[in-house]
């Protein structure tokens, strides 16, 4: 219960990594402000947690426009009354190389997975120096640091969110405010599953290049998240940390 009665915002929510951390704080005892484009499935992730004991809401909102990101720390402030835990974790991947992708592809890339950190950041920080501070943990990629082939605009905005995080980190550290980021691997979700299915590779495929010998699990990067979020980590601020299960970037 490292989380009880503290408030947490999930982006992406409805997604599997997203879902899985929404699960693992409100395990904990947080409320949890499940967050993501879709009302349907923010809705539904939200009920589950609260079927199963917890306590969540969703607030569907299109954070890849300033407005919509201010509306979620604005209903958060006006009904919960404080923030203790930013989890920017929302995130697209429109696959490709230079020439293979447009000018609205790699729009939309900045708009969601960097974008929405600085306007959900600059709307929440006010109120997380003000109660004497906070945690913001940064869904980043293992690819933001070590790029893979193919997916220039991904990897260029997971490092964005990589630099993000570490020039926060230095800057509101003084406030209390300790920012990390967590940098996944290959992951078991629907997002991998498309990939799987455009690239006709396998699971076992995939599963025989992590030197752990699986991919990763949503419920494994949801353990790092809480606990980079909780005090036990409380010295730790401006780290990126990989969780790939050594696997290396081909």
């Amino acid at each position: 219960m490292r989380f009880k009665d503290k408030v947490v915002i999930v982006t992406g929510g409805a997604g599997g990594i997203g879902s899985a951390i929404c699960k693992r704080f409100a395990d904990e005892g947080a409320q949890v402000i499940v967050t993501d484009l879709s009302a349907d499935g923010v809705n539904a992730t939200a009920a589950a947690i609260r079927e199963s004991g917890g306590k969540a809401r969703g607030f569907a909102s299109d954070i890849s426009t300033e407005d919509g990101c201010k509306a979620i720390i604005a209903d958060v402030i006006a009904t919960e009354g404080r923030i203790d835990v930013l989890c920017n974790n929302a995130g697209i991947n429109r696959r490709g190389n230079l020439l293979s992708l447009t000018a609205e592809d790699w729009r939309v890339s900045f708009a969601v997975n960097v974008d929405s950190m600085f306007h959900l950041c600059h709307a929440a920080m006010p109120h997380m120096i003000a109660q004497g501070g906070a945690a913001i943990v940064n869904t980043a990629s293992q690819w933001g640091l070590h790029p893979a082939p193919n997916h220039i605009a991904y990897n260029v905005t997971k490092a964005a969110v990589a630099s993000f995080t570490q020039n926060l980190a230095r800057d509101y550290a003084p406030h209390k405010v300790r920012v990390n980021a967590v940098c996944p691997g290959e992951i078991h979700t629907a997002m991998l599953q498309a990939g799987m299915k455009r690239s006709g590779r396998t699971k076992a495929d995939l599963d025989a290049l992590v030197p752990f010998g699986r991919i990763g699990e949503p419920e494994e990067v949801a353990a790092l998240v809480a606990f980079l979020a909780s005090d036990e980590a409380a010295f730790m601020c401006g780290s990126l940390v990989e969780i790939t299960g050594a696997q290396p970037v081909a």
